[in-house]
C-alpha cells in the first residue's frame, strides 16, 4: 500500500485590522518650506555672528556678510576682546556667570519648594495665592524695574551684585511649572509612608521630593539662567560701576563707543563687539547641550498627566 505525502497545510496569515495598520508617512511641501524658513530664521543670525567674528573692521563693512573674508582673524579678535581696557571683558563674563548661576540655582530651589507646597499641601487661601502667581506671570519685568530700583535705593543695594540677583530669584512661571510637575511626579502614598516612618517635612522635601523633581528643577534652572544671562534693562539702571557690568551692558557700552567714537561706524571697537557677542553665547550653548535631556523630560512630564 502506497501513501502519498500531502503538502503541509499553512495557516493563512492573520489579517491586520485597518485601524491597526501603520499609516504611510505623508510629505507636505508647504510644511517643509515653513520648517526650512524657521530653521533659517534661527540659524542665520548665529552663522552671521560666527562669520563676522572672523573679520576686521573694513571687512565687516565692505565684504559679503554671510561669508568669511580672505584673511580670517578670529583668534586675533578674541585676543583683542579679552585684553581690551585691561581685560574688562573677562570681568563682565565672570560677573554674568555669577549673576546668572546664583540666580538660576536660587530661583529653581525656591520655585521647587513653592510648587511642591502648592501641589501637596492644602491651606486657607491656597487657590487665591496661586491665582496671584498666575497673574504675576503676565506682568512684564520692565514694568517692575523702576519700582525695584527705588526700593533697593532705600536699602542701599544699588550698584551691588545683589541688585541683580535678588530680583531674579522670583520666577512666577517657574513656580507654576514646578507646581504642575510636582502634582504628578511625587506620589502622595510615598509622602505618607515617609511621614509614618517619622520623617519631618523638611527632610521629606530635601531627601525625597527634590530627587523626583530633578527634571523640572533643571528646566526652571535653564529658563532662569538664560533670562538672567540676557538681562539688559535691570543691570542698566542698577549698576554704575563698569567693573560690575554683565556682558549685555558691557557690550552695549562698547557698541556706543564704536558708533560715537572717532571713526563712527568704522571704529576699531566694532570687531570687538561682534566677537564679544559670539563669546557670550558659548556658555549658554554648552549649558543646553549638557542639560538638554533633563530639560526635555521636565517639559514633557510637566505637561502630560501620568
Amino acid at each position: 500500500m502506497t501513501t502519498t505525502l500531502q503538502p503541509p497545510v499553512t495557516a493563512p496569515a492573520p489579517t491586520v485590522p485597518r485601524r491597526h495598520r501603520p499609516t504611510p508617512r505623508r510629505r507636505s511641501t508647504p510644511l517643509t518650506i515653513v520648517m526650512l524658513a524657521a530653521l533659517a530664521y534661527f540659524l542665520l543670525p548665529l552663522f552671521w555672528l560666527l562669520v563676522a567674528s572672523t573679520k576686521g573692521t573694513q571687512d565687516l563693512i565692505n565684504s559679503f556678510g554671510l561669508w568669511f573674508s580672505d584673511a580670517p582673524q578670529l583668534l586675533a579678535n578674541i585676543k583683542a576682546t579679552l585684553s581690551q581696557d585691561d581685560g574688562v571683558f573677562v570681568d563682565w563674563l565672570l560677573n554674568t556667570a555669577v549673576y546668572a548661576g546664583v540666580s538660576a540655582a536660587g530661583a529653581a530651589l525656591l520655585a521647587a519648594a513653592a510648587g511642591y507646597g502648592f501641589a501637596k499641601f492644602r491651606f486657607r487661601g491656597d487657590r487665591a495665592a496661586f491665582n496671584l502667581v498666575l497673574g504675576a506671570i503676565m506682568v512684564p519685568a520692565t514694568a517692575l524695574a523702576i519700582p525695584t530700583y527705588l526700593l533697593f535705593a532705600k536699602v542701599g543695594l544699588v550698584n551691588t551684585p545683589w541688585a541683580i540677583i535678588l530680583p531674579s530669584l522670583v520666577n512666577p512661571f517657574g513656580l507654576y511649572l514646578m507646581r504642575i510637575y510636582a502634582a504628578d511626579a511625587i506620589p502622595d502614598s510615598l509622602l505618607e509612608a515617609a511621614r509614618i516612618d517619622g520623617a519631618g517635612e523638611a527632610r521629606i522635601f530635601f531627601r525625597i521630593a527634590l530627587r523626583l523633581l530633578a527634571p523640572g528643577l533643571v528646566t526652571v534652572l535653564l529658563f532662569t539662567l538664560v533670562a538672567t544671562w540676557n538681562n539688559y534693562f535691570l543691570p542698566l539702571i542698577m549698576l554704575n560701576d563698569p567693573r560690575l557690568y554683565p556682558i549685555t551692558v558691557g557690550l552695549s557700552s562698547w557698541a556706543a563707543q564704536a558708533q560715537n567714537g572717532g571713526g563712527g561706524a568704522s571704529s576699531e571697537m566694532l570687531p570687538l563687539v561682534v566677537t564679544g557677542s559670539l563669546i557670550s553665547i558659548v556658555p549658554l550653548v554648552i549649558a543646553f547641550l549638557l542639560l538638554q535631556r533633563y530639560w526635555q523630560s521636565g517639559l514633557a512630564t510637566g505637561g502630560v498627566k501620568q
